[in-house]
């Protein structure tokens, strides 16, 4: 059982882009975790046995929502050159070993961790070894430890030589073997499916492979039905148009990462009879390609392969979030965390980034980051937005994002399911901050 509290004189962002900024508000948040009630500061009678805290001048908004995040790695620079029998050696010889997986587990906890501390108070963990972020769900469910909300995938499910293949996915090469993976991951416990429907920039060997097709049609709508029959969403890698028209007529929920748009699929995204709510929504990330594809390979030691795809999905990507916010597509954030110079801390740069290059203002990207992220995620009955009923996850700011989108670089504050982290400890990674700090 929490502590009760009463957060008083707070300056109030709802999350939700229709409802403007209330000053001098106070929030009383239950033992339970709620949010009981909120109400101007001289209206609300404040219990005997809530703790009271004085935020004058503070800033309160809900918790960011990272719709796409890997907590297998922290965002420095990787070499993604290695070679097969590299990879091979290193995954059964080190990785999936009693030690290797005890030190994967402590990783992705620390990198959770961090994320919360950073403001980030639910995750959506879309790809890991072993099904460790499914334990450490059941972990956090379970009272173990205070973290994020996760909501996870487990293994990629992808096809042979396909995008993640063999490590970080289940391979699956007609509709019934990809049904038997889900139902593999389904047993395992995950939260939702990841799909890889094309090649990526980090396993890729040649200059176009990226988006490279790799699923059918018939694949990708047999994971979608036998993962919507039980209420489970489908979230698909991407990075082509040809890529995104298979995976939008199969059904899937989430288009991540995204590509260069044409009438026939802006019609799928806005109105998808095999998606479960009808529609699909996209979740780019820009940051994930932006530095590979600008910056020098003096600097990010990647090849030059890896930078041309990163260019060519960049740019494309690019041109389908302006394509999303011209036809009104239900569009979210992730980050892509774990990626070379993708932080778990770094959220507001990836906010920051549709602000620069796609003209959104500071209400429209914390409504994406809030309200919309968990309405696409399936979880806005219990977050996303401040409301009561829903749960305390809020972080307080001392400046106000709405006019300088860089406070959220600076949290003064967490709270998660109304546990106050009262002194959020990030420690950052030097190296990766100089390099895109040098990008702006």
């Amino acid at each position: 059982m929490n502590t009760a509290y009463a957060l008083k004189n707070v300056n109030l962002i709802h999350g939700d882009s229709s409802r403007n900024l209330q000053k001098n508000m106070t929030l009383l948040v239950n033992e339970q975790g709620l949010i009981q009630d909120i109400g101007q500061d001289h209206e609300l009678n404040i219990p005997s046995h809530y703790t009271t805290i004085d935020l004058s001048g503070k800033y309160v908004m809900p918790g960011l929502i990272n719709a796409h995040v890997h907590l297998f790695a922290d965002g420095k620079p990787f070499s993604l050159s290695a070679s097969e029998g590299m990879l091979k050696f290193a995954y059964n010889r080190i990785l999936n070993t009693k030690f290797g997986r005890n030190v994967l587990k402590k990783r992705m906890k620390r990198n959770a961790l961090t994320a919360l501390h950073a403001g980030v108070t639910t995750m959506r963990s879309v790809g890991e070894f072993f099904y460790t972020d499914v334990q450490l769900r059941d972990e956090i469910n379970n009272g173990d430890f205070v973290g994020p909300n996760l909501l996870v995938s487990g293994f990629f499910l992808s096809v042979t030589g396909g995008h993640g293949a063999p490590f970080l996915a289940l391979v699956g090469d007609s509709p019934w073997e990809a049904r038997k993976n889900v139902r593999i991951n389904v047993k395992h416990g995950v939260d939702l499916i990841k799909i890889c429907v094309t090649g990526g920039v980090t396993d890729a060997k040649m200059v176009g492979e990226a988006g490279r097709l790799q699923m059918t049609v018939e694949e990708v709508a047999a994971i979608c039905d036998e993962a919507h029959k039980i209420g489970l969403r489908v979230a698909a890698h991407v990075e082509s148009t040809e890529g995104v028209r298979v995976a939008l007529q199969g059904g899937v929920d989430t288009i991540e990462h995204g590509s260069e748009m044409d009438d026939e699929i802006i019609r799928l995204y806005k109105n998808n009879p095999n998606a479960l709510n009808g529609y699909t929504a996209l979740i780019p990330t820009l940051q994930a390609a932006y530095p590979s594809a600008s910056l020098d390979t003096s600097v990010t030691k990647v090849s030059a392969t890896v930078k041309e795809n990163s260019r060519l999905v960049y740019d494309s990507m690019l041109k389908g979030v302006k394509q999303a916010i011209e036809n009104d597509i239900t569009l979210g954030i992730g980050t892509d965390a774990a990626m070379p110079y993708v932080t778990h801390y770094d959220m507001w740069r990836e906010m920051d980034h549709y602000m620069r290059q796609a003209n959104l203002n500071s209400k429209q990207v914390i409504d994406m980051v809030t309200r919309t992220n968990a309405k696409i995620l399936g979880v806005d009955d219990v977050t996303g937005t401040v409301d009561i009923g829903k749960h305390a996850d809020l972080i307080i700011m001392e400046q106000n994002p709405l006019e300088h989108i860089e406070a959220l670089s600076d949290i003064a504050m967490v709270m998660i399911k109304g546990n106050l982290i009262q002194t959020p400890s990030v420690t950052r990674i030097k190296e990766v901050d100089d390099v895109l700090h040098s990008v702006w």
